[in-house]
């Protein structure tokens, strides 16, 4: 059932891609029904009785699934068509990706009841600090293009998106909405993996890489909203430090999945 529902999801979201923005309504139903299907089948691959299913290709999956839904809701109050033909496609890609690599199973025997919400937390974290640095991406593009003169026919395609895209400034009040929200949920994370670590090991911390990365990318971030609030940061600054927790985070989780259980073939633990 998942294997359908992941191709299904897939297949509406390479249409939502092609269709034409003048089909607004039909466009922004297809999405809404390719999310829903998404999220259930990402909901059968990673829960299941008395097991939690973990990997780089879910969490990737989970973080495209949350970026659809950011856009879904933002593109009702602003037009984002040109973030559509760059998001839809992945989506469409990410979401049939744990078919091919499901990661590992872990027992929940013997856990926490925290540690199912730990997870759950971590991966809603994730996700929406992958759509923050995605953001900050596309509008180091906006800005480059802003200041590009128009005419060069290699760069008309990447113009036309860049022209349905709201105001820059617009859209560094919704890269900062979107970090805002990761910090917060960056820092559940963080706290609920302390009251699991203490239940389970009996130690606040295990002193780890993923500790030690997560705990830095906390902590970029939080300097990041320091010098947004109190210095005024823009620019290049911000994108200097969104890029840099959002690597540091994913050196952290997905990128040593990606290491276990696809160049070394290793379960995770």
């Amino acid at each position: 059932m998942q294997i359908y529902l992941s191709f299904l999801a897939a297949a509406m979201y390479v249409v939502c891609s092609i269709l034409p923005g003048t089909r607004r309504m039909l466009v922004s139903s297809l999405i809404a029904a390719a999310w829903l299907i998404h999220g259930i089948a990402l909901w059968l691959v990673v829960f299941s009785p008395d097991t939690l299913r973990v990997g780089f290709a879910v969490m990737l999956s989970a973080a495209m699934w949350v970026s659809v839904l950011v856009y879904w809701l933002e593109n009702l109050n602003f037009s984002l068509d040109g973030l559509k033909v760059l998001l839809l496609p992945n989506a469409a890609i990410m979401v049939v990706l744990p078919i091919f690599f499901p990661g590992s199973l872990i027992e929940l025997a013997g856990k926490t009841t925290m540690f199912p919400w730990h997870v759950s937390i971590a991966l809603l974290a994730y996700s929406t600090l992958t759509i923050a640095a995605f953001h900050a991406l596309v509008m180091s593009v906006q800005d480059a293009q802003l200041h590009k003169r128009r005419g060069n026919r290699q760069q008309h395609w990447m113009q036309a998106a860049i022209e349905r895209l709201p105001a820059i400034m617009t859209m560094e009040k919704i890269l900062f909405r979107l970090i805002f929200l990761g910090f917060v949920l960056l820092t559940l994370t963080v706290l609920s993996g302390v009251i699991f670590s203490e239940q389970v090991l009996g130690v606040a911390f295990k002193w780890d890489h993923k500790t030690l990365l997560s705990l830095l990318s906390w902590v970029l971030f939080g300097i990041l909203l320091i010098g947004r609030k109190w210095r005024g940061w823009r620019g290049k600054t911000v994108l200097t430090f969104t890029m840099s927790g959002f690597l540091t985070l994913l050196l952290a989780y997905v990128g040593s999945h990606f290491v276990l259980e696809v160049l070394l073939h290793r379960s995770l633990t």
